[in-house]
């Protein structure tokens, strides 16, 4: 076990990171270091007002930063959101992006710093093909990212989840430059952070981590590291949900949350293109939906997975190392965070299944499903969750 006192650690993988308590005080530091000057700091709406922002401002005009506020971003952000955040990034005559907050910021930011130098549209860099080969790298931003909730792991990824409102459809936006040039992982940020969305996202980055070790591709530094974060989120985020202020479970938590997104390198799966399109059409929380449609796309996942599971589950120390042993471990966590076991508890109702089929199985996440499902089959697993038949 490591002690409380030694976690604190500065990492470069997979790019420089800073872990430990206090740390965002070095702030301004990585900021000059980077020849930034004038960053723009990026983050969720509802930070925007609380003292920890201003507080973070207050330090960086301290070090002879200046430093401007952009937070007009939706829980699951816009094109229009990233539009909005460029023409505040060239009107403030900004020399860099930091993007605070939660998955949401993470992703805008690392869109406005992209687009910051382009001509083209933001969908012409759709993570298609060769589309990324379209940037002017010359014209991006360079990106400090600082999380404040343990899910998307965003902070260490090369890409953005954006919605096209016009065709109602999550993009993946994508070039190896958006990865941040510097993170900086402080669990002082995220001891506030309400239970219900302490679960939520813990429960995401259980999805990154869990997908990624299931994807049906070769890829073993991946696979390791997505077991030992499913370690991690079973050890700590049930502490994290109970305690806020658990310093310890709130690190490992930030520390699962980046090796989910440093393993889905190896791909995603089913899970997530059902959740992408939830929530372009209904603007739900993509970390609660992801923890609700867990089990359902896990059990239909089944025949392909049975074995690796047995292989986590023992790693894991699990009572009953089956399937079903770990399916159960899956449903007694969800239920002790207070996961709701349906869809339907949020709203959602079967009369976009077809749709919803439609747009899952053109999701890019579905590549790294470990059955090539249809439509059809995507829709019925849609069914089952929004009814709560597992």
């Amino acid at each position: 076990m490591t002690e409380i006192s030694n976690l604190a650690a500065n990492w470069n993988y997979p790019t420089a990171i800073r872990v430990g308590k206090g740390r965002i005080r070095e702030l301004p530091e990585a900021c000059k270091q980077l020849n930034m000057n004038a960053p723009l700091l990026i983050t969720d709406p509802g930070l925007a007002v609380l003292p920890m922002i201003q507080a973070v401002i207050d330090h960086c005009k301290v070090a002879g930063l200046h430093c401007d506020v952009f937070s007009t971003i939706q829980g699951n952000p816009t094109g229009q959101n990233v539009s909005d955040g460029v023409a505040a990034y060239r009107a403030g005559n900004h020399d860099g992006v930091i993007a605070l907050g939660g998955g949401s910021a993470l992703d805008a930011g690392k869109a406005v710093a992209l687009m910051v130098g382009q001509n083209r549209p933001l969908w012409d860099f759709e993570d298609r093909g060769d589309n990324w080969q379209r940037v002017n790298e010359a014209g991006m931003a360079a990106i400090i990212a600082v999380p404040t909730t343990a899910g998307t792991g965003s902070e260490v990824g090369r890409a953005s989840v954006i919605t096209d409102t016009e065709q109602q459809v999550k993009k993946i936006i994508f070039h190896p430059n958006m990865m941040p040039v510097r993170v900086i992982l402080d669990p002082e940020l995220t001891v506030s952070l309400p239970a219900k969305i302490t679960a939520a996202t813990g429960m995401d980055a259980l999805s990154h981590n869990l997908e990624a070790y299931c994807a049906p591709f070769y890829h073993p530094m991946a696979d390791g590291i997505a077991m030992e974060g499913i370690r991690l989120v079973k050890d700590y985020l049930p502490r994290a949900f109970a305690n806020g202020r658990d310093i310890e479970a709130r690190t490992q938590m930030l520390t699962a949350s980046l090796m989910g997104a440093t393993a889905f390198q190896k791909g995603l799966g089913g899970m997530h293109a059902i959740a992408h399109s939830l929530g372009a059409v209904y603007d739900a929380h993509h970390g609660l939906l992801n923890a609700i449609l867990m089990p359902y796309i896990f059990k239909a996942n089944r025949v392909a997975i049975e074995n690796r599971i047995v292989w986590l589950s023992r790693f894991l120390s699990l009572d009953d190392t089956s399937f079903d042993g770990f399916l159960s471990w899956v449903l007694q966590l969800r239920s002790q965070l207070e996961i709701p076991h349906s869809l339907s508890a949020i709203g959602i109702d079967t009369a976009q299944a077809q749709r919803i089929g439609a747009m899952s199985v053109a999701d890019p996440s579905t590549g790294g499903n470990p059955i090539a499902f249809t439509a059809e089959r995507y829709s019925e697993i849609f069914v089952e969750a929004v009814n709560g038949k597992i």
